[in-house]
């Protein structure tokens, strides 16, 4: 787990005590998968429990986690933090959709990586739905000895470089400090050295590691080399040795390989840089949080965080003053966050300028970029129950159903009896004649020419061209509603929750008995209250999605 750091002589003098503690909150929830209750924190920090709880609060506050009792959760937007950094290094953005192309076209797992130290970090994974899968996520660090990934990074390695591996494998030749979770190997067993291999790929432009990481995988590494020369990362290509040897990897997916670097590079030459904003207002909500909750609110956490955000595309290295500007906070307020974030390892100081370290990472991305859609739904879904005290569900198109992959349901003796993998005709319910209405008119009318229209009670629309012009209507209002179509009894109101690119990539509901409200009841009170929280869940998707593709069940 992350150990907390005390002010003492081992902390610069300027460094911000209650930021320190609260990075090692956060690493620690991360350590643990996202989920961990407060008494853990108590323990694994060493920190009081009235700290933990301040924390925790001020955490909250911020968005970045919630408190489902006495258990602190990650939540999406701390992964505004990771997001600064992914977008300054300008790796996951451009080549993101290269990487994922290449993913489709080998059939094999992608990711790219950077350097971390003798470390390696992942920047982007593009996986393959199989049963035996890949759990690293984006910020999970890897030993460079393990890994294909790391020999290309240290075949350009200076000679401090390699003194500070040598000094770090010797005192732990199994890679436990860089990752607890590897298998254990004897490196006896590892096959060519290390430093053999970096040489290797020095020579040759490429490194293969075979069941170094994990038995049975096998691992293709390709270095991305930026306009300037260097290695910017490492694209990875991971298989199973039921699926190849290295000898196949070498003959069938390193030439794939070599043209898609050869198209991430040209992208890394051609792509625009643009230049993010900040508000310059987040010291003034800072300070507005502490007015409202006193000593609960840890305000020099929340500014140190802050912090963080300030960098970006087109941001990535940042005067003192850039970020003062950028924060809204004083100049030295700032200066001491970035003396502080400096001596824990997520900000690297130039001569005069700053810039955002892969560890950044570790503050929540690794459990929080395997997050779904129904997770992001769920605490939404819960707070929209008890405001509107009926059921409420999220759902996804499937062909010409839709299938229920989030519900919370209230606690009536009658109530809406649906679970979690239920699927419902899409046009005689409001979610899906919503998700249809998103739909380009081609694909709808393709869909529905092949669905079979049956009347499940007296109400349901089954007419071709009543069931269009329902359709149009719900497209034009941005809400359905379904009167006793689907079920005698059951009304339903849905709207979309769409993603950055403003497709409808689900939709949620509220679904009561219509004796609880009557359908102009069901608009004043129940939709607005629908469309707020399907908005606080596309801000959470746009967040969570930036740089990772959510799955929506």
């Amino acid at each position: 787990m992350a150990v907390t750091i005390p002010i003492s002589d081992a902390a610069p003098r300027e460094a911000v005590g209650p930021l320190m503690r609260g990075i090692s909150v956060l690493e620690d929830i991360s350590e643990a998968g996202g989920r961990v209750t407060v008494s853990e924190l108590v323990r694994s920090t060493g920190l009081a429990r009235s700290t933990v709880d301040r924390i925790t609060a001020t955490l909250a506050r911020m968005g970045h986690l919630r408190l489902d009792g006495h258990t602190a959760v990650l939540a999406p937007r701390l992964m505004e933090l990771g997001n600064a950094y992914l977008a300054a290094i300008r790796l996951p953005g451009p080549l993101g959709p290269l990487a994922e192309q290449l993913a489709d076209a080998l059939d094999e797992s992608v990711s790219l990586a950077v350097p971390d130290g003798d470390g390696i970090r992942f920047v982007h994974r593009t996986k393959r739905r199989r049963a035996m899968s890949l759990t690293f996520g984006i910020g999970d660090l890897l030993p460079a000895e393990r890994t294909a990934q790391g020999a290309v990074f240290a075949a350009s390695w200076s000679e401090e470089e390699w003194s500070h591996w040598r000094a770090r494998r010797g005192a732990d030749p199994q890679g436990h400090a860089v990752l607890p979770v590897l298998p254990p190997t004897d490196p006896a067993e590892e096959g060519p050295g290390f430093e053999q291999r970096a040489a290797q790929a020095r020579i040759q432009g490429w490194a293969l590691d075979d069941q170094l990481v994990e038995p049975g995988l096998i691992t293709l590494a390709l270095p991305v080399r930026s306009p300037d020369g260097r290695v910017a990362c490492a694209v990875g290509v991971v298989s199973h040795t039921s699926r190849h040897t290295e000898a196949s990897m070498r003959e069938s997916l390193l030439p794939r390989a070599r043209d898609a670097v050869a198209a991430m590079e040209e992208r890394l030459r051609t792509s625009p840089v643009s230049t993010e904003t900040r508000a310059g207002g987040l010291a003034a909500w800072t300070g507005a949080s502490k007015q409202e909750l006193g000593a609960e609110f840890v305000e020099s956490l929340a500014r140190g965080l802050t912090v963080l955000t300030a960098f970006g595309e087109g941001r990535a290295e940042l005067t003192l003053a850039a970020v003062a500007q950028a924060t809204g906070l004083a100049r030295a307020t700032a200066r001491r966050a970035l003396i502080t974030l400096e001596h824990l390892g997520h900000v690297e100081a130039g001569e005069r300028t700053f810039r955002l370290t892969p560890k950044v990472l570790t503050l929540g991305y690794p459990p929080l970029s395997r997050i779904t859609l129904p997770d992001i739904a769920s605490p939404h879904l819960a707070a929209l129950v008890q405001e509107v005290h009926d059921s409420a569900s999220l759902a996804v198109l499937d062909g010409d159903a839709i299938q229920y992959t989030a519900r919370v349901a209230t606690g009536r003796i009658m109530s809406v009896n649906i679970g979690i993998g239920t699927r419902f005709p899409a046009y005689a319910a409001s979610m899906g004649r919503v998700l249809l209405a998103d739909l380009p008119a081609r694909d709808r009318a393709a869909l529905l020419a092949r669905t079979e229209l049956h009347a499940l009670t007296s109400r349901t629309v089954t007419d071709r061209e009543r069931l269009d012009a329902v359709l149009a209507q719900v497209a034009q209002d941005g809400y359905a509603l379904v009167d006793e179509e689907l079920e005698e009894g059951l009304r339903s109101l849905a709207v979309p929750v769409r993603d950055l690119g403003g497709r409808a990539v689900g939709a949620v509901n509220v679904a009561m008995h219509s004796s609880r409200r009557t359908v102009d009841q069901c608009l004043a009170e129940v939709l607005p209250a629908l469309r707020s929280a399907a908005a606080r869940i596309e801000a959470d998707l746009r967040i969570a999605g930036r740089f990772t593709r959510i799955p929506s069940s």
